[in-house]
């Protein structure tokens, strides 16, 4: 069974090569363009992974994952922050504070992120046998 991922992003393009480059290396990908859609979708269906853009309309990436920490059910979901304030954010704090899994900048290689993406994946199967 594939493992599935909420890739949520404002920039169409982004989510587009984003999603494709994902599917393709065979993970079931959904999709979200705010914070909020994002956040409804999950309590809806929780993911293998959220992979989130920080700066969104309606609900930021940030405030997204503070959310999603508050709850048992999704306090532990594994998370990757997508970003164009790269310089701007402290990874450490955000990885220590909120559990974001890694914090990569805009601009991406969706090679670059397919590799994340299985990385963290490889992780958590790893760590639940």
């Amino acid at each position: 069974m594939s493992k599935k991922i909420l890739l949520c992003d404002d920039e169409v393009t982004i989510l587009r090569a984003a999603q494709f480059k994902l599917v393709k290396a065979g993970y079931e990908v959904r999709t979200a363009s705010d914070g909020q859609e994002a956040f409804e979708a999950i309590q809806e269906e929780i993911p293998d992974l959220l992979i989130s853009d920080y700066q969104m309309p309606r609900l930021d990436g940030l405030g997204l994952i503070r959310r999603l920490r508050e709850s048992e059910k999704t306090s532990q979901l594994p998370v990757i922050l997508l970003t164009a304030k790269g310089l701007e954010l402290s990874h450490e704090e955000l990885t220590r504070e909120l559990g974001i899994i890694r914090v990569i900048s805009k601009p991406f290689s969706p090679a670059e992120l397919r590799e994340l993406v299985d990385q963290a994946l490889d992780a958590e199967v790893m760590s639940s046998v």
